[in-house]
């Protein structure tokens, strides 16, 4: 990255609309989980364990490799205690890296696949955690609960019924995420105009994995506000100028797309692309254990390899914080808040 943007980067408020719960652990946290738990581990040192839950250089770019990160990661929630910690130390890091608000999504099934509780007492951690964490530090967190599109509409049923019950706890917003390719959307159509009526916020994963016909799937049928990714929209002009149109925002994640092979290279991300024809972008983190990645580190990325300009990356937080699934008060505070730290 341009040196004289290093400081500007890292002291720079910003907003982070679209980073997983269960991708953003620390290494050190998981071995000392393992530790606690006997939980077998491939390596009992940081360096050793990095490979097997962090994306590598010179490994095959493709969603199989990068989903395949996953596999160890599923076996540390076990318990109440580790999912509050894990919550409080992913709020912790990202307020350390000065994001100011985040939009903190997690998967309910995901978080519960040992435990075998009821969503309800998954989603009253994860709330009691955000809640003791950002009181703690100078950060807003709000919470989006996710389903995956490879799972039943049942088990979305359920996260949704647990998201109208916390919603006076943070919940703001439902996500539809999980393999993209070869499971379309519709079945979960319905839901997401439960949701909506409900007053949720609507993001969902689109155009990552596959192409540009998932993403108009989610916008015209189950009236996405948000897309996750959305990377693939530049392969339909027709595409673009319906989001631009809409205004339907996309949470793009440059160091994900990167290292999962939807984007073959920094230098050939379609985001400045999407962003100088009109369609509202934002810059997100996804994963950072798995990406390797702060929001500082990304959006330096983006400086470095891309055309945009600091200019152009604060019209993206601005973006983010108009995008913020909040109600119409706090998020005109939060437009507010940005416009004076970003002037």
């Amino acid at each position: 990255m341009i040196d004289t943007h290093l400081t500007t980067v890292h002291t720079m408020p910003k907003i982070d609309l679209h980073r997983h719960l269960e991708g953003s652990l620390r290494l050190e946290t998981l071995l000392a989980i393992a530790l606690e738990y006997d939980i077998t581990l491939p390596s009992d040192d940081v360096e050793g364990l990095r490979p097997f839950v962090q994306m590598m250089p010179g490994e095959p770019r493709n969603w199989q490799q990068f989903l395949s990160k996953f596999k160890i990661l599923r076996q540390f929630y076990r318990s109440e205690k580790i999912i509050k910690r894990v919550t409080h130390e992913v709020i912790a890091d990202a307020a350390a890296d000065n994001v100011k608000y985040m939009e903190l999504r997690f998967t309910p099934q995901a978080l519960n696949n040992l435990m075998h509780c009821n969503y309800d007492q998954v989603v009253a951690w994860v709330c009691e955690a955000t809640e003791t964490a950002t009181a703690e530090y100078d950060i807003e967190v709000m919470l989006i609960l996710s389903m995956n599109r490879h799972e039943s509409v049942e088990i979305g049923d359920q996260v949704l019924d647990a998201a109208i019950n916390f919603a006076d706890r943070g919940v703001v917003g439902l996500d539809l995420a999980g393999q993209e390719d070869g499971y379309s959307a519709l079945p979960f159509r319905s839901l997401f105009e439960r949701a909506k009526s409900e007053g949720f916020g609507v993001t969902i994963h689109a155009g990552e994995w596959a192409g540009a016909n998932s993403v108009r799937e989610a916008v015209e049928a189950l009236g996405a506000d948000r897309i996750g990714h959305g990377v693939r929209t530049f392969e339909d002009p027709s595409l673009v100028e319906l989001l631009a149109a809409r205004g339907t925002v996309l949470e793009i994640c440059p160091t994900s797309n990167v290292q999962s092979g939807v984007v073959a290279t920094f230098p050939t991300h379609p985001l400045a692309e999407l962003y100088q024809r009109g369609v509202r972008t934002t810059i997100n983190t996804d994963d950072p254990l798995i990406c390797n990645v702060t929001m500082s580190a990304e959006i330096g990325q983006v400086l470095e390899h891309t055309p945009l300009t600091i200019d152009d990356v604060k019209a993206n937080l601005m973006t983010a914080a108009q995008a913020a699934f909040l109600p119409d008060e706090r998020r005109a505070a939060l437009v507010s808040q940005f416009e004076a730290w970003l002037a």
